[in-house]
């Protein structure tokens, strides 16, 4: 092939590649696909229509379930953990402990935490269900423990009044903080502090070191505090038995605003889109601005919001003590679909999405 034969060849493919047009890259829409919740039994509802799709009898429960590679864990009040085939409802295991399971499990590298009645923090093989190690407390584990996978620690809160830091691997204590009132909330982590909130005498929030366990600070309330705080924008978020919402600087402690409901608040806040969603004893889900802590709008159910509730593309999930389960626009406060149960529900939703996220209240979990 000749030099000048060479150069016109090359002009004519840059000059076809140059005219090409780019053609775009089609954006997959996420959409909910199912909700999983706790009450009688543990329930698969359909995340647009509110059909059930299946339903396990695990009895009673106020475990929250969690989806993990295509299998639901959630406790129950009879003593055993289960482990319940996302798509048919079918039991893959279950493993039986010597208390209640009020606690909610954390599942991360092929591994199953949760709290039990009997004292004790197991760790469970999430494949097979056989214990892998188990740390026992001086009182019952309401707490749901909370797992930074970056340092393999597990942090939950015990009925004997302490804060626990464990290594997820051996199961052996790293540090313990002490409260002055047994610990049902739960546990979050952000940037290096663990957020955790202790009932009875004590009312109070506590920002703790995560590595060394010393206390950053602590927020008092007027009431009992069972909720669980979560963290967005450097911001803490938590209700309290004083009736109030309230939003803490995550550095300082300093309160940046309260919102007053019209009775005690045993759920968890969800904030999504700069907005705080709760539950109120009063009955109401309430939506409020997670800036300037202004009510955006409420919705009224027909008894307590004990359930947390949790957002995603634009609907948030809660349940009721009315027994129901409800699907609501995030931003209108309107009501999709409610679903009813056999029981109250205590229980906190738990949302797989089409592209297959999943979400619960108090940390996202990604596939």
């Amino acid at each position: 092939m000749n030099l000048k034969l060479l150069i016109y060849l090359l002009a004519f493919l840059i000059f076809i590649s140059c005219s090409k047009k780019e053609v775009p890259i089609p954006i997959i829409p996420d959409t909910n696909k199912t909700v999983y919740i706790g009450s009688d039994n543990l329930y698969a509802i359909d995340a647009v229509t509110g059909q059930k799709k299946w339903s396990f009898a695990t009895g009673t429960t106020s475990s929250s379930p969690i989806l993990y590679n295509g299998i639901i864990y959630i406790g129950s009040s009879n003593n055993n953990v289960y482990a319940i085939d996302a798509v048919t409802g079918e039991k893959k295991w279950s493993f039986a402990t010597n208390g209640q399971i009020h606690s909610s499990a954390i599942v991360a590298k092929g591994v199953v935490f949760i709290g039990s009645y009997d004292n004790n923090l197991y760790a469970i093989d999430a494949i097979t269900g056989e214990k892998k190690w188990s740390f026992l407390l001086n009182d019952n584990v309401y707490s749901s423990p909370y797992l930074t996978i970056a340092n393999n620690i597990i942090y939950v809160g015990g009925n004997d009044m302490n804060v626990y830091a464990i290594d997820a691997i051996t199961g052996e204590k790293k540090w313990n903080y002490t409260t002055k009132g047994p610990i049902t909330s739960s546990p979050i982590v952000d940037n290096g502090i663990a957020y955790i909130a202790s009932d009875g005498i004590d009312k109070s929030l506590y920002a703790i070191d995560a590595i060394t366990g010393e206390k950053k600070w602590s927020f008092a309330t007027k009431n009992s505090v069972t909720s669980s705080p979560t963290v967005s924008d450097k911001i803490v978020y938590f209700g309290s038995f004083d009736k109030n919402i309230y939003a803490i600087d995550a550095i300082t402690g300093q309160k940046k605003w309260s919102f007053a409901t019209d009775s005690s608040i045993y759920s968890s806040p969800n904030v999504y889109n700069k907005v705080v969603y709760i539950g109120s004893d009063d009955f109401k889900l309430y939506a409020i601005d997670a800036i300037s802590g202004k009510k955006k709008w409420s919705f009224a159910t027909r008894n307590r919001v004990s359930s947390s509730p949790i957002a995603t593309n634009g609907i948030v999930y809660v349940g009721s003590d009315d027994k129901k389960l409800y699907a609501i626009d995030a931003i209108t406060g309107e009501k999709k679909w409610e679903f009813l149960t056999g029981k109250v529900i205590y229980s906190s939703p738990c949302v797989e999405t089409s592209l297959g996220y999943v979400y619960r209240g108090l940390g996202n979990i990604h596939p």
